[in-house]
């Protein structure tokens, strides 16, 4: 590591028994590479806006697991600061984690949190249990806070599939608070400017045990609501063939959608809205 005066050999610390975090051991040994711990100059609080944010995310369980998408669009105040924003990201087998808040500390975090699952699993020998996960992730989030008060928020939701649970619960999902505070979410849940009008569409049209393809195209039509009336939202690009990212986590593990798929259910949810602009209404 950089200013180590070890002749490029691994430290003392990298030898010695210590914790399962990963993160916990940059804290000890390395807190300067934290992204959450990286100085940020005074007065950045007025200019929050001059940093990329990205908005909105959601989840739902549907028949075989858990459903998580969000939209692509990325916004610098009032300007558009990234089209093509990729907010979904397996954290490893059987969970993904989505992002609404300061871009380039939200993919820093993503980045450690997968790598903390990992080191887990290597000196344990078995996966965290997926409550453990989402515990880690919100002590990750609460070591943020200092930049989350001077508007450089990060909002994640987790979404995994939990052998453990019951049938028909197994997808399960987690959204956290900017302290860091943890709750289960059960069916469905959004994150970021556009998640309420992301979560109204999902109370109209969600129902247990959807299959794929419906959970997908309820995720598509709650985006499109979001994108309807949140600036910040960004919906299905058909010039460009820029479209939501759609994933899903079941019993075989993380897969994201392709792009044939998720081009063709977009152009389905669009040539809907044509017929009822308002989307569709409540499922009987």
């Amino acid at each position: 590591m950089a200013g180590d005066d070890t002749g490029g050999r691994l430290g003392e610390e990298f030898f010695t028994p210590g914790t399962t975090s990963f993160t916990d051991f940059l804290v000890a040994h390395r807190p300067g590479l934290l992204p959450m711990r990286r100085p940020f100059p005074d007065g950045v609080r007025a200019a929050a806006d001059r940093f990329p944010h990205g908005t909105t995310v959601l989840a739902l369980a549907y028949r075989d697991g858990v459903l998580i998408a969000g939209d692509r669009r990325a916004t610098m105040g009032n300007l558009i600061a990234q089209r093509d924003l990729e907010k979904v990201h397996p954290a490893d087998d059987h969970t993904a984690v989505a992002f609404a808040g300061t871009v380039g500390l939200a993919l820093d975090m993503v980045k450690l949190y997968q790598v903390e699952l990992a080191h887990f699993e290597k000196v344990e020998g078995i996966p965290m249990t997926l409550n453990a996960k989402a515990t880690r992730l919100a002590g990750m989030i609460r070591q943020n806070l200092g930049q989350a008060m001077q508007g450089l928020a990060v909002v994640p939701l987790l979404a995994g599939y939990d052998p453990a649970a019951p049938a028909g619960r197994r997808g399960r999902i987690f959204g956290f608070d900017v302290a860091g505070g943890r709750y289960e979410k059960p069916d469905f849940h959004a994150e970021g400017s556009g998640s309420p009008y992301a979560r109204g569409a999902l109370k109209k049209l969600f129902r247990p045990g959807m299959p794929r393809r419906e959970a997908a195209l309820a995720a598509l039509q709650a985006l499109y609501d979001a994108a309807d009336d949140d600036s910040a939202t960004g919906g299905p690009d058909l010039n460009r063939r820029i479209f939501p990212r759609v994933s899903v986590i079941t019993e075989d593990g993380f897969e994201r959608l392709s792009e044939t798929e998720t081009e063709e259910l977009s152009h389905e949810t669009v040539d809907q809205r044509r017929s009822r602009p308002d989307g569709p209404g409540a499922t009987p």
